[in-house]
């Protein structure tokens, strides 16, 4: 039976390109799976600051991430991959590795560059999956991707938080700066293909099927379907960084602050399973439905009194995680023309960065005058609400829109 429901993901697989895709990119977002715990240590740590502090650094990078996707998506569309990278690998590194050496208020500069600049690992390979996929394992293919991607999640805090717990948060940072050179150098020589024009060119088989020719024929991308997408991603990603936060807080409070990493992994854990399941299954679900289960499934970690019981609680948080993302991103590719999708893939990263800058400070501050579980409470209520509100919307539009 679990033979059966993996398959799927077998005859994804089987797909050299796509295989070697999934490789790269597992390896490629290791620095960028990084930064969040580590920043949060660094400016808690080192330079004596609050949570509220390391929220106000993380939001001026997601800032920064939110002005930079949508220019560097159009640079992938119009110059290519390579070309496009080169600028972000070198800025980005420089940051990084200079980072532990910057105050708060110069570090809070750097981020916001750093976020300009960020190399956009998740949306390159998102984007590259759907021209090597047809269109009837997209679906898979993206919770794959958000499964490899919380493996990511679940290594690399782990990683970062005994590099910074047993050295020093100095040695962390200058690691994710030489990683980014690592990993940019790596994804540009891949050079994952993302027009189909590039498929046919390397000999990769057919393309997958186009958008629909209403959608191909106008070259208005903003639409309310669209609206509701990166609504949806908003609301997700201000869930998972106000969580982010909470957890290093909780932990903190705890003594265990070395703990951090394999709890992060355990969180990233029931986003696997639950990723692995939506994505062999065969119903789709609306993204926003996927964003409210994952506030609500959040809020229960603010009554964990234990580790043992944050752990058991961070784990059911996670399982609607992966569906969530990999729903977002099938949804997308679906509703804008292909050579738009770099574009509007770095639109839904400035959409995720928007959830992060309000989610990380606003749970930091909260985190700071009243302990750790006010910070999952409001990163859960606060998801769950924006997400229920923009159901409610769309139902209602729905019934206002005149029936054909």
């Amino acid at each position: 039976m679990c033979a059966m429901s993996l398959a799927p993901y077998g005859r994804l697989l089987r797909r050299p390109a796509v295989l070697r895709l999934v490789l790269v990119a597992l390896v490629a977002r290791i620095p960028h799976a990084s930064l969040g715990v580590v920043v949060t240590l660094h400016v808690v740590g080192p330079l004596g600051r609050g949570y509220g502090a390391a929220g106000i650094v993380a939001a001026a990078m997601t800032l920064g991430m939110a002005v930079g996707a949508p220019w560097r998506g159009r640079l992938v569309d119009r110059l290519g991959l390579r070309r496009a990278l080169a600028p972000s690998v070198v800025v980005e590194a420089a940051v990084w590795i200079a980072a532990p050496f910057l105050g708060f208020e110069a570090l809070i500069g750097a981020a916001a560059l750093a976020g300009v600049f960020m190399v956009p690992i998740f949306s390159v390979v998102r984007q590259s999956l759907a021209v090597l996929v047809p269109r009837e394992e997209q679906r898979t293919a993206f919770a794959l991707d958000s499964v490899c991607t919380e493996l990511t999640f679940m290594l690399a805090p782990a990683l970062a938080v005994l590099v910074a717990t047993s050295w020093s948060t100095t040695a962390a940072l200058v690691g994710v700066g030489v990683a980014t050179v690592g990993a940019g150098v790596l994804l540009m020589w891949f050079d994952p293909p993302t027009r189909s024009v590039q498929v046919l060119e390397r000999g990769g088989g057919a393309p997958p099927e186009p958008v629909s020719a209403s959608v191909r024929a106008s070259e208005r991308v903003l639409s309310p379907s669209l609206l509701v997408v990166l609504l949806a991603s908003s609301a997700a990603s201000l869930v998972l960084n106000g969580t982010d936060v909470a957890i290093v807080a909780a932990l903190v409070e705890w003594g265990q602050a070395s703990s951090a990493g394999w709890m992060i992994a355990l969180w990233a854990g029931g986003s696997v399973v639950g990723g692995l399941v939506y994505g062999a299954g065969r119903r789709s679900v609306h993204p926003l439905a996927l964003v409210l289960a994952l506030g609500l499934l959040t809020i229960p970690a603010a009554f964990a009194g234990t580790p043992m019981l944050l752990a058991v609680a961070l784990v059911l948080a996670g399982v609607p995680c992966a569906p969530a993302l990999s729903a977002i991103t099938a949804t997308l590719v679906t509703i804008v023309p292909e050579h738009r999708r770099g574009e509007v893939m770095g639109w839904n990263g400035s959409a995720m960065t928007v959830g992060a800058a309000l989610g990380a400070p606003l749970c930091g501050l909260l985190i700071d005058r009243f302990g750790a579980s006010a910070g999952f409470l409001a990163a859960g209520a606060i998801g769950a609400a924006v997400a229920g509100t923009g159901m409610v919307v769309l139902r209602a539009a729905r019934r206002r829109a005149p029936r054909t």
